[in-house]
C-alpha cells in the first residue's frame, strides 16, 4: 500500500522509497515479465490501465531510441540495461547528460507535452524493457495520478542529472568523472561487471580515448577496478567512491526517491 496524502484533485508521494512488487509478478498481455521499478510501484487500478499499452521490446547495445530533433513517439521503461541520455553537437561530439535503467523511464518530456526533444537517447548497456505510444501514455495521466507524480519524479532527478554533470565535465578531471560515471552504471545494472569499451566510455564521457584508458589505468592500479577487452570489472566500490568527485554523491542522496539502491562496498 502506498502512503500518500490527498491534495485536492490528485496526491503527493510521501514515501521516500516506492515500495514495486518484485520482478515477474506482473506481465504485459504477451506474459513478459515486468522488472521496470515504475511498473511494478503502481497501484493495481493503474496498472491494468496502463498494461494493455506494454509493448516488449529488446533494447540491444547502442540501440538508438530517439535522435536530436525527432518525434518523440515512445516513451521506454527498461527492464534491465541502460539508456544514456547523450548531447550532441553539430560537429558531431557527444557527452552523456543522464541515465536511465530499471528505476526509470526514458522519453520524460513527451508525458508533459513535447513533441520534439534535442537529446539522443542511446542504450548503452544491452538488455530489454517495454515502450508505451506517448500520446496514449499522456491521455492515461490525468486518471493516472500515481504515475504522473512518479514520472514528474523522475524529469526533474534527470534534470538534476544534467546539471551536475554539465558542472562535472567543467570542473573535474577525467579520473573523477570515470568513477562518477562507473558508479551510476553500478546503482542501476545488478551486476559489477559492466560490457563496455574505452571508446564508448569517451564518447559517454565527452573526452578521448587515451585520456579514458589513463584514468582506467588509474583506477586499475589503486585496486578499484579491473579493466579487460570490452569490459570493466567493479573490484572495490568504496576505493571507487573515494576517487569520484562530490558530485556522485549530490546526486545519489535522491536514489532512495526513485528506488534505488546503491550496491554494498566490496
Amino acid at each position: 500500500m502506498h502512503n500518500k496524502q490527498t491534495l485536492g484533485a490528485g496526491y503527493l508521494l510521501t514515501n521516500a522509497q516506492p515500495s514495486p512488487l518484485l520482478t515477474g509478478e506482473r506481465t504485459n498481455f504477451e506474459g513478459r515479465p515486468i522488472g521496470n521499478l515504475i511498473l511494478l510501484s503502481l497501484p493495481d487500478s493503474e496498472f491494468q490501465a496502463v498494461r494493455p499499452l506494454l509493448t516488449f521490446e529488446y533494447l540491444p547495445s547502442h540501440t538508438s531510441l530517439h535522435e536530436p530533433g525527432d518525434k518523440l513517439e515512445f516513451v521506454h521503461f527498461p527492464n534491465r540495461g541502460l539508456v544514456s541520455i547523450v548531447v550532441v553537437t553539430r560537429e558531431g561530439k557527444t557527452v552523456e547528460v543522464g541515465v536511465v535503467g530499471s528505476e526509470g523511464v526514458s522519453g520524460t518530456a513527451a508525458l508533459v507535452g513535447f513533441s520534439r526533444y534535442p537529446h539522443r537517447a542511446v542504450v548503452q548497456i544491452a538488455g530489454d524493457g517495454f515502450r508505451i505510444r506517448a500520446d496514449a501514455l499522456r491521455n492515461l495521466l490525468p486518471t493516472c495520478l500515481y504515475l504522473q507524480n512518479i514520472t514528474s519524479r523522475h524529469a526533474v532527478l534527470q534534470g538534476m542529472q544534467a546539471a551536475q554533470s554539465a558542472a562535472c565535465n567543467r570542473l573535474h578531471g577525467i579520473e573523477q568523472r570515470l568513477a562518477r560515471w562507473l558508479l551510476m552504471m553500478h546503482d542501476r545494472v545488478d551486476s559489477g561487471y559492466l560490457a563496455i569499451t574505452h571508446d564508448f566510455l569517451a564518447t559517454m564521457l565527452g573526452t578521448d580515448r587515451p585520456s579514458v584508458s589513463l584514468a582506467a589505468a588509474l583506477l586499475q592500479r589503486k585496486g578499484a577496478i579491473e579493466y579487460t577487452r570490452g569490459a570493466v570489472k567493479i573490484v572495490d566500490r568504496k576505493v571507487l567512491e573515494d576517487s569520484a568527485c562530490e558530485c556522485y554523491a549530490t546526486i545519489q542522496q535522491f536514489n532512495s526517491f526513485i528506488g534505488l539502491k546503491s550496491p554494498a562496498a566490496s
